[in-house]
């Protein structure tokens, strides 16, 4: 939809929206409607679409579609050439997606920050960089207390490649159990 619109393929991205809000109108989860209004967002150009995708997707654990409903709404402001309330969901959308290893974004959102005159943070070098962005953001849903079997439920994978990414992930962060996993600065509760 994102292509379409960038391309002035206008019909077509409307195709997409009406498929996209019908699918997400039906099973009506926060996380859903979330980015169905920011790609309404997209497709209109209407602010309130992107501040309801914000709202959604506020109580989605589903990280990375807050981190890129902040991005596609701070770029719609920085256009808008509203500066100061660009940058706050901007530094929202590149916290959030360098906190969770999706680089291309977090450069993106990073680049739209310095658009505005401001400096993006750079990374922290803590011991979760040396995660992939899967095996973080499977931590984080174990840190909180998620089991393999509900976490491959919702990845769509097996309990036992829920395992052995959190044996890769335990060797890399030096530690032994789910309890210092929770415990872990980064990913424990409080995220």
């Amino acid at each position: 939809m994102e292509a379409a619109v960038a391309c002035g393929e206008h019909e077509a991205a409307v195709r997409a929206l009406e498929s996209l809000t019908e699918r997400t109108e039906a099973g009506g989860t926060s996380s859903g409607l979330g980015i169905a209004a920011y790609a309404r967002g997209l497709v209109t150009g209407v602010e309130d679409h992107y501040r309801e995708a914000v709202e959604h997707l506020e109580k989605s654990p589903m990280v990375p579609y807050r981190a890129r409903a902040h991005l596609l709404y701070g770029q719609w402001l920085r256009r808008e050439g509203r500066r100061r309330d660009c940058r706050r969901q901007l530094r929202t959308a590149h916290e959030l997606l360098s906190g969770a290893g999706i680089e291309a974004f977090a450069r993106r959102a990073a680049d739209e920050l310095r658009a505005t005159g401001e400096k993006a943070p750079g990374r922290s070098g803590s011991a979760c960089d040396r995660l992939t962005a899967q095996e973080l953001y499977i931590a984080r849903l174990v840190a909180t207390g998620a089991t393999s079997k509900e976490v491959a439920s919702r990845l769509f994978l097996s309990p036992r490649t829920i395992d052995a990414h959190l044996r890769n992930i335990f060797r890399k962060l030096g530690i032994t159990s789910r309890r210092q996993l929770r415990d872990h600065p980064g990913l424990g509760p409080g995220l």
